[in-house]
């Protein structure tokens, strides 16, 4: 572990302001909660899982060093805990009026849970991780059902995050395949604020790019090091999960780390793909196939010289909002997420003078950006071998898809985030169709497999 370049990023972050993250690292809780909340009552949050793996190590190491402790709230083991807005109402009734700060101890669906109810009654908290599944440990906001669809709902990060690596080492093989397959999309998303910037969309933040895209490459290598619970792989996976978080707490914003990859796992999330599993299908899963995905179509992207694009015959056939608005509609099923659907691409959309103007931008900083893109992104194989190699699915049907609702995904996910990436950009320039027309195809990448 870095500890310099965690402290670096720990400068510019809004929220987080100590992370601990060692062997033996729960010893230390007491501790580092003492320093961060002096004369502080606790409270420790779990459910039966994760209280059985680190719930009595916690527990003791607050009472050691004299903090006093309030009767802990532990949610049932069975069914597996899921991040719906009911369970933060339950968490926010039982901690109103304890006067006592969280101690949040899970992975992902618990910290959002916790990190929620602590904001809705005006308290920082302190998440003990118990698993390196998501980059959420140390980022702002809470991805929450509620009223019918996934969305991230405001709150601040964890004030302290301490991870004990014997822990994280002893997780389930599958949460932390997750957290690697999470880490490995931000080569995709990376690529997808290049086009943006060179669009003159959202330009990138130098710190906010720094904090992952600089140590990204050597924090993804090894992968099978992970399934063979080699301490260094999960000190550099820990690491890149950490940073990912405070990139989006420095930025304030999730473009440090989500992109079109996101945006098919958000989908399928709001759609509840996977969750009749048990356990439920990972956030890091469904971006893990997503990122193959999207990897696969920024290589039939990138054959194409977009600075030879037709612009008037492309702008000619551009569609009306309203055309737009009601293809949106056609495509989704669920009311809550047709009408999310259509505010975040009438947020995006533009006229046909606002495409030329974007498109004749596209033609003449293509030969640079496809340059870098090149040097950003990995090929859909080596990103599928890497998420193979540490555990995790690779392929629709390893994830609950068949090859048709697959290949949906490529337009339907456009529709659900205003954010603009790479499926805007072939959506703009007329090509989103016969590129993915050219995947399934016989020869193409998926047909393939």
């Amino acid at each position: 572990m870095d500890d310099e370049r965690i402290k670096q990023a720990l400068r510019g972050a809004t929220d987080t302001e100590d992370v601990v993250i060692e062997a033996g690292g729960l010893s230390r809780v007491g501790e580092v909660f003492s320093k961060n909340f002096p004369g502080r009552a606790a409270v420790i949050v779990a459910d039966e899982n994760t209280f059985g793996v680190a719930g009595e190590g916690t527990r003791k190491s607050l009472a050691d060093a004299g903090v006093e402790l309030r009767e802990p709230y532990v949610f049932p083991g069975a069914p597996t805990l899921y991040a719906k807005y009911s369970n933060i109402e339950t968490l926010v009734e039982a901690l109103r009026g304890a006067d006592a700060v969280p101690v949040a101890i899970g992975s992902g669906t618990l910290n959002d849970i916790a990190k929620r109810a602590a904001y809705e009654i005006g308290e920082a908290y302190m998440c003990v991780g118990t698993a390196a599944s998501m980059d959420g440990y140390t980022a702002f906001g809470a991805s929450i059902e509620k009223d019918g669809h996934k969305q991230t709902l405001t709150c601040p990060a964890p004030k302290v995050v301490v991870g004990d690596v014997d822990v994280l080492v002893g997780a389930p093989e599958d949460m932390t395949a997750a957290g690697y397959a999470d880490l490995l999309g931000k080569i995709t998303s990376g690529a997808d604020w290049l086009v943006a910037d060179a669009l003159g969309l959202e330009e990138i933040d130098r710190d906010g790019w720094s904090l992952v895209q600089d140590g990204l490459r050597e924090w993804v290598r090894g992968p099978d090091g992970l399934r063979a619970g080699d301490d260094e792989a999960m000190d550099r996976l820990t690491e890149g999960l950490v940073m990912s978080g405070l990139s989006m707490q420095s930025y304030q914003s999730s473009r440090t780390a989500s992109g079109a990859e996101h945006q098919f796992s958000h989908l399928w999330e709001g759609e509840g793909l996977g969750r009749d599993r048990n356990p439920p299908l990972s956030h890091g899963f469904k971006v893990g196939v997503a990122s193959v995905a999207i990897a696969a179509l920024y290589e039939r992207i990138l054959e194409r010289d977009l600075s030879n694009l037709d612009v008037d015959s492309v702008v000619a056939a551009w569609p009306l909002w309203e055309e737009v608005e009601a293809k949106v509609r056609s495509l989704h099923t669920m009311d809550e997420l047709e009408e999310a659907a259509v505010k975040q691409s009438g947020a995006k959309y533009v006229d046909a003078d606002g495409l030329r103007a974007r498109l004749e931008l596209l033609t003449r900083e293509w030969p640079g950006l496809r340059g870098r893109l090149e040097l950003q992104l990995l090929s859909a194989a080596e990103i599928r071998d890497m998420l193979a190699s540490a555990g995790c699915p690779t392929s629709p049907e390893e994830i609950g898809l068949n090859r048709e609702e697959f290949r949906a995904t490529y337009r339907r996910a456009l529709t659900i985030r205003s954010r603009y990436t790479i499926l805007d950009l072939a959506n703009e320039a007329n090509i989103l169709d016969e590129c993915v027309e050219e995947l399934f195809a016989p020869g193409g990448f998926w047909a393939d497999l």
